[in-house]
Formats: C-alpha cells, sequence, structure tokens
C-alpha cells in the first residue's frame, strides 16, 4: 500500500533529521573550524583546583568547564619548569629537539630579556599552522621564549614572529623581582656570593691602609687605586644586570612597542582580562585562536585587594581565585556572544606547583595532591602531572573523565585536526591528536611511551602497555632532597638536574596505575615483571635517542648571559622607562 505523497515527504525529512543530526558532532569535528581559547596557568598544581580534589580554595569557574566538557587525570608537562615545558607545547615536541633545555643547573628558564636564547624561527607554533588557515591568532599574557637575536629590536623570537597576530603581556614572566618590596628570586643565592666576594674584594684596600699608616711596610697608592678599581669593576660588572633585573625583565609590550618598564604590578591583571575580552569581541565572527597565558600563581602572587583574604589556603589561595575569576570573565564573553558551543576551550598548568617558595613559614606554592615532588624536580610525578580539561559543547561529552597518559605537547596535532591545519613533515612530532580519545572513538591513549627531562637530562620514562590499563615508570635519576628527611630541595631552593643529585642503577621502577603517589618501588623479590619492563623501556629509550639531531643550544652560556646591547628599552639606554598606558581604567575591570 503506498502512503500519501505528504505521509512519505514527512517520513523522509524525519529520516534525514535522524541521519544528519546523529551525525551532527562528527560533522562540526571534521568540517568546521571552532574558535580555540587556550587557558595556561603558570606554575599551578594539580591539587589546586576542586575538581581535581582541592577543598580549601574556591575555583567555580575551571570546575563548570569541567563538567561540561572532558577533565584528564594523567595530564603531563614535557619538562618541570616554564620555557621547555612551554616549547614543547608551543611546538608538539621534546624540547631538546629545538635547543631548548639546559645543560646547567643555574639558567634551567631563560633568565634575561636581554639574552640572545629563544624558541628558533625554524621552529613551527600550533599559532603558525593556524593561521596559515586563516586564524586570527593572540596571545595575551607570559612568553617566555626569548625575544631578540643580535640587536635589540630584531625580536626574532617573538610571539608575533611565531604565528601570533597580536600580542599583549610580559615578554619575559613573573618574578618576585617584579615587585621591588619583594625578595628577590633570579639566581637569589648567586647574588649573596656575588655580594659577598664585593664586600671581600672591597675589604681588601682598606686593610692595606692599616699597615701603611702604621708604617710597617710601604704600600703605594697606586696599588690601593688599583684594588679599589678592580672592587668597582667587579661590582659593576653584576649589578648592572642583577641590581636592575625589575626594569630590565618586568616589562609590559603591545606586539613589537613597550608599553611600561618597569610593569605597574597592581594594574597587570585588570589590563591582562582587558586586552583578552578585546580580542574576543574584535575577532568574534571567526575563526580565532586565542592563547591566554596568566601570570597566576608564579610568585610574587599579586592580588586585587578584593580577592585578599578569600581563601582557606593564604595569599595563594586568593591568587588561584582570582585566576578563576579571570576565567569565568572570559567564559562570560564567550556564552554573551553566543560563541560557547563554537568554542573548544582548554585549561591546563605549564608544569606542577612549586613547593619550596615560603615567606615568613606561609606557604606560597601549590599543591600537587597526591602526587610526589613539585617544579624542576624531574620525573616526579608533582612536578609534571598538570590538570587538562576540554570544552568544546556539542561535540565532547560533558562529565567525561579520561586516565589515560596526555600530554601537552599533544594539543599541537589536536589544534592542527580540529583547525584544518597540515602537520610539517620535515620532523618528529612527538604529540599526538586527542580528538579520538576526546570524542570516545578510542579509549587507549596513542602515547605508549613517554620520556621526562630534566633539562637536557632524561631522568625518567614511562610505559603506558596497550593490551592493559598498567603504567609502567622508572627513574634513573632523582633529586636529593634538603634538609634530609623532607619532599623538596629547601636548602638550593629549587633541585638540580645534574650533579648533586641521585642516580639508580637498577633503575627505580613503580606502577603508577596502583601507586600514583610513587611510594612503594618494585624490585625484583616483589616484582616478577621487574627485568622485562626495564629492558622495554630501555629498548624505548635507545630508540628515541636515535631520532635526536644535534641543533644549536639556546641555553649556552653565551646565549643566557644579559647583554646590554640587546635589552628592551622604552627610551634612551641605560635610563629606561615608560608608561604609555591610560592612567585610568574602566571601574568595570
Amino acid at each position: 500500500m503506498m502512503w500519501p505523497f505528504h505521509k512519505r515527504t514527512c517520513w523522509l525529512s524525519v529520516h534525514l533529521w535522524c541521519l544528519f543530526g546523529g551525525l551532527s558532532s562528527a560533522l562540526v569535528t571534521r568540517n568546521s573550524r571552532p574558535n580555540i581559547v587556550l587557558l595556561m596557568a603558570d606554575d599551578l598544581g594539580v591539587g589546586d583546583v576542586c575538581c581535581y580534589g582541592n577543598n580549601t580554595v574556591s575555583t567555580p569557574n575551571i570546575d563548570r568547564l569541567a563538567s561540561e566538557g572532558v577533565r584528564l587525570t594523567q595530564h603531563l608537562a614535557a619538562a618541570s619548569v616554564c620555557t621547555p615545558s612551554r616549547t614543547a607545547f608551543l611546538t608538539g615536541r621534546y624540547p631538546v629537539r629545538s635547543g631548548m633545555a639546559s645543560p646547567f643547573n643555574l639558567n634551567r628558564v631563560l633568565t634575561w630579556l636581554g639574552g640572545s636564547g629563544g624558541l628558533p624561527t625554524n621552529e613551527t607554533t600550533f599559532a603558525k599552522l593556524l593561521q596559515h588557515r586563516g586564524y586570527r591568532t593572540g596571545l595575551i599574557g607570559k612568553w617566555h621564549q626569548g625575544l631578540s637575536c643580535a640587536s635589540r629590536n630584531d625580536h626574532c623570537y617573538h610571539p608575533l614572529n611565531h604565528g601570533f597576530d597580536y600580542f599583549y603581556g610580559l615578554p619575559f614572566g613573573l618574578l618576585s623581582d617584579c615587585q621591588a618590596s619583594r625578595t628577590p628570586e633570579l639566581h637569589r643565592w648567586l647574588r649573596i656570593k656575588l655580594w659577598m666576594s664585593t664586600a671581600a674584594l672591597g675589604l681588601v684596600p682598606v686593610l692595606l691602609l692599616v699597615p701603611k699608616y702604621a708604617r710597617w711596610f710601604p704600600v703605594p697608592w697606586k696599588v690601593l687605586l688599583a684594588l679599589g678599581l678592580l672592587a668597582f669593576l667587579f661590582f659593576l660588572s653584576w649589578y648592572s644586570s642583577y641590581g636592575f633585573t625589575r626594569r630590565w625583565n618586568c616589562i609590559l609590550m603591545r606586539n613589537h612597542d613597550i608599553v611600561q618598564q618597569p610593569m605597574r604590578e597592581e594594574r597587570v591583571t585588570s589590563l591582562l582580562l582587558k586586552e583578552a575580552l578585546a580580542f574576543i569581541d574584535r575577532y568574534k565572527r571567526g575563526p580565532f585562536l586565542l592563547f591566554v597565558s596568566f601570570l597566576h600563581v608564579h610568585t610574587p602572587l599579586i592580588t586585587k585587594e578584593k580577592f585578599v583574604g578569600h581563601s582557606k589556603y593564604g595569599l595563594y589561595g586568593d591568587n588561584v581565585e582570582e585566576m578563576d575569576w579571570m576565567v569565568g570573565r572570559i567564559l562570560e564573553a564567550l556564552d554573551r556572544e553566543r560563541l560557547s558551543n563554537h568554542t573548544l576551550v582548554y585549561f591546563t598548568s605549564d608544569n606542577g606547583g612549586r613547593l619550596e617558595v615560603q615567606e615568613g613559614g606561609a606557604q606560597l606554592g601549590g599543591s600537587n595532591g597526591v602526587y610526589k615532588g613539585g617544579k624542576g624536580m624531574g620525573g616526579w610525578e608533582g612536578g609534571i602531572r598538570v590538570p587538562g580539561i576540554f570544552r568544546w559543547p556539542t561535540v565532547l561529552e560533558a562529565g567525561k573523565v579520561i586516565d589515560e597518559p596526555t600530554s601537552l605537547m599533544d594539543i599541537y596535532p589536536t589544534l592542527s585536526y580540529v583547525g584544518g591545519g597540515i602537520l610539517p613533515q620535515d620532523r618528529v612530532i612527538d604529540g599526538r591528536n586527542l580528538m579520538p580519545l576526546l570524542e570516545g572513538r578510542v579509549s587507549h591513549s596513542d602515547h605508549e611511551f613517554l620520556f621526562h627531562y630534566c633539562g637536557v637530562y632524561l631522568h625518567t620514562a614511562r610505559w603506558h602497555q596497550k593490551d592493559c590499563a598498567t603504567v609502567w615508570k622508572v627513574h634513573y635519576v632523582t633529586p636529593k632532597f634538603s634538609p634530609d628527611g623532607a619532599d623538596a630541595c629547601y636548602g638550593s631552593g629549587i633541585c638540580p638536574c645534574s650533579g648533586d643529585v641521585t642516580y639508580h642503577d637498577p633503575p627505580l621502577l613503580f606502577d603508577i596505575s596502583r601507586d600514583p603517589s610513587e611510594a612503594r618501588p618494585l624490585s625484583p623479590d616483589n616484582e616478577a615483571l621487574f627485568d622485562s619492563v626495564v629492558k622495554k623501556i630501555e629498548a624505548a629509550i635507545k630508540e628515541h635517542r636515535r631520532t635526536l639531531t644535534p641543533v644549536p643550544q639556546q641555553f649556552s652560556v653565551f646565549n643566557t648571559i644579559w647583554k646590554p646591547w640587546l635589552q628592551p628599552c622604552c627610551g634612551t639606554f641605560p635610563f629606561c622607562g615608560c608608561d604609555k598606558e591610560d592612567d585610568i581604567l574602566s571601574t568595570a575591570w
């Protein structure tokens, strides 16, 4: 029996609606290009956010992202300090591949804006990939990937030379040195030694005046003047950089122009938020990529007055809550412009919380939850396990939790996939596209092995067995905590990568799928698979090292020292200083 024409038409419409409606999320993923908002905290511990188990700090906006999106529980940074970690994030590659890993304990991150090291110009960031696909790209906040190569204004490492159309923020990053009232952070112990050495050199000609005036033996005035000049020149050689750290490193830029030198720290949060919201409004017709690189929660924990005393965890908790408020303002802007359903939002941190930073007995660093160690500690889980949250309504399942190993390096191929970019074929990409895992099309991470470096030294490796959920982790090198019995390197301020460390042969082995806090090392006596697991990982390390090629070292001694001719300067060097921002900000901020 034939149906009436109108019924057949109705049935066909319903059938097509069901067919294409069921495929809508897939079509959005593959055929459209979403807006992308990347939110990265600085030194935020995985235990500092409520949705990861914290109960002393309120983070409703970050928690909202998790409840409306996918939360990763084994999300890993490629380094436990910021510069190499951010390099890996931007390029999808281990930082040793681009020379952005240090062989020295003193300079494990870029330390001077007037240095000559930085992210090489032949590296292709995800911003450059998406820029070539028609995205408007912006970076608001911290860069810390270098600035100039050979002259003050060449800006070869500048964000605008790495795929960003717009930059507003700090080309370096936040330091305690940026606030005049705080204890200096940059090379603190070295500076103490330099002061002591200067005092000792200056004391020599003074002491020689005693035998001269007592007439014990003659001391020519030329000798005294020469020694005094030597002491002065020694003082001038190091104080010209360290004595002006705030003015040299703590500057605010818009694109290639310096707008504040030194940065006025009490206003920076409002200015950065204002710029982030303005970028969304400017490019809301999309597609756009906005990377908001927060200064929170790095010391000196600059926090607006309305948030001070707001949390149960002191100034650090207050700073976390202020950052969460900023996240909320950004999400509100997406909602207001009706962009939320067509925007992929990602939240993370560059590395784990720093445990050694204290002031007056108060802890100024974060919590890494149950995980051992923290920032700067090579392969211990607390230094590399970070929050990882993705939200993309209509595409990703709300409230989903994934326990598979993933990496900050995965953002690179993931963004290339959703933005329609083409991955470079002339280099190794260590990251993996996360979309199949996030969408539930696969249940297993593509990472079988992950390698954890401390500077240029491989400290740790993990093996995620393909046929089961077991994740093995071996440590070949671990830091020596100080004082004895502590859980961090309080004596030196940050744990070294080489020298005063502990080498393990055979390596320490943990099953972190059962022992995530790395509290119970395994041995041949209590783990029958010990030898076979270690051999498997060692074979993978050997294969990984075959893929490494020699590259210029961006952390060489020459590249990391301060050079006056490279120092960015607003005005006439060395009398640098300006404030080009309006004195009055809207009360909305």
